[in-house]
């Protein structure tokens, strides 16, 4: 049972046969305190339970919580490699009573882990307490048999622990180890109680009472347990060493590294396997759990870590990537315990590789100017701030690393001249910033940006979590105050919410904290990674530097996912059918629908959009999982991913990959591939439908197409169907039946249209004039000829000449007027010459006079035949007189 996997099995087995509930490790993202950068203990899940706000269905539980401590309050960054009991990452083994069980039986069930279960000879074990605990000290001697001697009294808040200014303490009980007079050290409490031969072990933690005011303190109603235990420190006393970095899973690791660099952990070389082992289990944790290296918040701790150990490869000799290829050895130690480590195995091992593969860059290029710029100084002389900011700033080499470097050759450097430089440099670019829209509120977005940092993005893995209200803006001014009613922009040092950016529209949600209800209407990114939150205040008065618990709108967010997902699959799509010329132009990806434009030359056909559906679908229904992975942007793009069209990328970006190819040469590989900062569905199949809805022109050589997904797109199926039966029913036929019985009264209507104009035009020439409506039209002999002018009703302009036609053969030898008005009041006129006649008069001079009776201008056609038009339909019979006086102006043929 020595090895580290069988400990931690035992110890939750064993609070398990005695009632306790297990409790899977939370992220090492806090998402229910604020005030942490990471999970520093076990009883971070439980804080609300043991407030009071949070209620669970059970009262005892047992845990083994992931733990990183490497920034802020708890940093044990720098002793890491140096030191025996020292980690980044551990893991916290912990029992918790809810108001159950409290001293007698956590001591009891403590007592019999540890000499029972574990073995422990209690000679080597002695407790302490808080010096007025009393109790404590009596259920100690009564329950283990120890001496008085050995429960010793410590009068230090060492052994009384406090949640905060005010909340839940109490004393606390720690059990330490004897590892034997052959190591210097004394017990606690004791001159020596630095030294090494005492190890404490476990930390019993009665919470009995709470501070309600800094001089006031009453007792709980329902006194609760805490309890924390090293699993690093409890192995290496099962394993019968004094040092946690010779236990069996840190060999393990330091045994990969060993042979990896074909160096021994001997001498010098020791600290830098140890850092390595160590810091591998800190930084695939947090990148397993959502963090990811950047220049801000959590994201710079773990680049941080990254980097120290990538350094300490450096001084082993490294000369390619190493941590990336020492990931399998963590996961076949620690997988099985955590699986999250096996699920995001590849983007831990891509993350690990690009970092170190351009921290090589920076490394080498950083510690050239550092020795150029040091070669003057000796052992006690400083940097001067200005240089090492400029190797910050041009270079990119982390002041840390400048430090560390420097450190082995006892310089030191001027930090108070680096940061003079940052501040200085930060004055520049606001004097220097220029804004656009509203200037004024950009302005105050810029300055909070430059004071608070940026925003921490807790979006891609939680849709709630605590965060501390940092700001609060009304009427483009900073405020400490908003009242009930009021409009407030909000913003927080960490966030669920997302920011509209790269099309993908920003959540809505409500954040509530102590007395207070914010109603979150959108949110935005400004200035470089600020999330800035227009809300309104529903309840009570919202002050700066709140606890707030903020929940996303997850109906909302789930739609809008489904809808950004879909565009992905669609744009690859259309790369397909209609070839790799589409490239986005612009995106809208609202919870309600989604709007794709592209550069295509032309309309897209029914029957490709068919198929940019089909194929999208077909993808959908794979249910494959959505994969990202965080790559350098030319890498990325050079390995076919696709950036999105307004999407503004660092030199790191997220590599979206959704779906698997079924035909040509992408066939196997990821379907799509894309750079995207937006949030996605976890697996294709939550998309559950896309739908096109609509194809257009956006401009010259633009498109566009709108698409719905999931629910949206079933309404609207549903609708079509509805609207279907609908038809069938005025049909009187079935659905299915509807569009042959549609093309029949199609066709039908047609061929009476064709049966009316014809019997139209046979009544307009048949018969006397007057029986046509026509008060003044009739066949006559002008200048020697036949003249026949007549108004017709009913007859479209295009029939006109026909009518024409016919009339001329009727009449054998003359000239034809035929003039018609429309029903929005427009006159049409022909006129027609037989071929005899053709000599006399042209036709088109003579439509031309008829054209200026109607208002008209010119008309056309040939001598025999022409046609002209004019707005002034009411005067069609003076259109035709118009044309019988230009006739008698003709002399009679001799």
């Amino acid at each position: 049972m020595s090895g580290v996997n069988s400990i931690r099995t035992a110890f939750l087995d064993y609070f398990a046969a005695n009632g306790h509930r297990i409790v899977p490790s939370s992220p090492l993202v806090p998402l229910n305190d604020p005030t942490l950068m990471f999970t520093n203990a076990g009883m971070v899940q439980f804080k609300n339970v043991f407030t009071g706000l949070e209620k669970r269905d059970y009262a005892r539980a047992v845990t083994s919580q992931k733990c990183v401590r490497a920034g802020g309050k708890h940093n044990d960054l720098d002793n890491v490699g140096y030191t025996a009991r020292h980690h980044t990452f551990f893991e916290m083994l912990g029992n918790f009573s809810f108001g159950d069980y409290f001293k007698d039986e956590a001591i009891t069930l403590a007592w019999k882990l540890i000499t029972g279960e574990f073995g422990l000879d209690p000679e080597r074990l002695l407790v302490t307490v808080y010096h007025t605990d009393d109790q404590a000290f009596d259920l100690w001697r009564k329950i283990s048999g120890l001496h008085e001697d050995r429960i010793i009294r410590i009068p230090t808040h060492d052994n009384f622990w406090q949640m905060g200014d005010t909340g839940p303490c109490g004393p606390c009980s720690e059990i330490f180890y004897d590892h034997g007079d052959h190591i210097w050290g004394g017990p606690p409490g004791s001159p020596e109680e630095d030294g090494d031969r005492f190890i404490e072990i476990w930390n019993l933690v009665f919470m009995q009472f709470e501070q309600t005011t800094a001089d006031q303190r009453v007792d709980l109603p329902r006194p609760s347990i805490d309890t924390g235990m090293g699993l690093e420190r409890i192995a290496a006393v099962l394993q019968g060493v004094h040092d946690n970095y010779d236990i069996d899973l840190f060999k393990a690791l330091i045994s990969a590294s060993e042979q990896l660099t074909h160096t021994r952990a001997e001498g010098d070389r020791q600290a830098s396997h140890r850092v390595i082992a160590d810091h591998l289990r800190a930084t695939s944790f947090l990148i397993a759990d959502g963090v990811l290296p950047s220049n801000e918040g959590r994201g710079y701790v773990l680049r941080r870590i990254m980097r120290r150990a990538m350094r300490h490869a450096h001084l082993l000799g490294a000369e390619e990537p190493l941590m990336h290829r020492l990931v399998p050895a963590l996961i076949g130690e620690m997988g099985e315990a955590y699986p999250e480590l096996g699920r995001a195995r590849a983007l831990i091992t891509e993350t690990l590789r690009l970092e170190e593969t351009r921290f090589r860059k920076t490394l080498e290029r950083g510690l050239g100017l550092l020795n150029e710029a040091t070669d003057q100084l000796g052992d006690g002389d400083e940097l001067a701030g200005e240089t090492a900011f400029k190797l910050y700033d041009t270079y990119g080499f982390p002041l840390d690393l400048t430090q560390d470097a420097l450190r082995q050759r006892g310089i030191s450097v001027d930090t108070d001249g680096f940061n003079a430089a940052m501040e200085r440099q930060k004055a520049e670019a606001r004097a220097n910033w220029s804004g656009s829209g509203d200037a004024a509120d950009e302005a105050v977005w810029f300055g909070l940006r430059d004071e608070l940092g940026a925003t921490e993005f807790l979006g891609y893995e939680t849709e709630k979590a605590e965060g501390i209200i940092t700001a609060l803006v009304h009427d483009g001014a900073r405020t400490e105050m908003a009242d009930p009613g009021q409009s407030v922009v909000v913003i927080t040092n960490q966030t669920p919410f997302y920011g509209e950016s790269g099309g993908q529209q920003g959540d809505r949600g409500v954040m509530r904290g102590e007395r207070f209800v914010i109603d979150i209407a959108d949110t935005q990114k400004k200035a470089d990674g600020l999330f800035i939150h227009h809300g309104k205040v529903l309840e009570g008065a919202v002050a700066v530097g709140a606890v707030v618990e903020m929940e996303v709108d997850h109906g909302r967010r789930g739609a809008i996912r489904a809808n950004h997902s879909a565009t992905h699959l669609v744009h690859e799509a259309l790369r397909e059918v209609l070839g790799t010329h589409v490239t986005q132009k612009g995106s809208l990806v609202a919870p309600d629908r989604l709007r794709f434009d592209f550069a295509h030359p032309k309309p897209v056909s029914a029957e490709e959009l068919a198929e940019v559906a089909d194929i999208a679908n077909e993808i959908i229904l794979q249910n494959a999982p959505v994969t990202t992975r965080l790559m350098a942007v030319d890498e990325a793009i050079e390995e076919g991913a696709m950036a999105l069209f307004g999407e503004k990328y660092g030199d790191e970006v997220r590599v979206v990959s959704m779906g698997t190819a079924t035909r040509g040469d992408k066939a196997g590989k990821p379907y799509s591939v894309e750079l995207c900062g937006g949030t996605h569905v976890g697996a294709t199949g939550e998309i559950g439908l896309v739908r096109i809805v609509a194809e257009s022109a956006v401009s010259a050589g633009v498109r566009r197409i709108e698409a719905l997904t999931g629910e949206g797109a079933r309404r609207y199926l549903e609708a079509q169907d509805e609207r279907m039966r609908s038809v069938a029913g005025l049909l009187k036929t079935t659905p299915d039946e509807a569009v042959g019985r549609i093309g029949q009264l199609v066709d039908e209507r047609r061929k009476l249209e064709r049966e009316l104009a014809e019997a139209r035009k046979a009544l307009a020439l048949a018969g006397p004039a007057a029986e046509n409506g026509d008060a003044g039209g009739d066949t006559r002999q002008i200048a020697g000829v036949t003249f026949m002018g007549r108004t017709v009703a009913g007859v479209s302009p295009r029939d006109l000449k026909p009518m024409a036609d016919d009339a001329k053969a009727r009449i054998g030898s003359g000239v034809v007027v035929l003039a018609a008005s429309s029903e929005d009041g427009k006159g049409s006129v022909v006129v027609a010459v037989t071929d005899d006649l053709v000599a006399r008069f042209n036709a088109v001079d003579l439509v031309r006079v008829a054209s200026a009776a109607l208002g008209g201008k010119g008309g056309g056609g040939r001598p025999d035949m022409a046609q002209a038009g004019g707005p002034d339909g009411a005067s069609a019979q003076a259109a035709i007189d118009a044309v019988a006086g230009a006739l008698e102006q003709v002399p009679e043929k001799a």
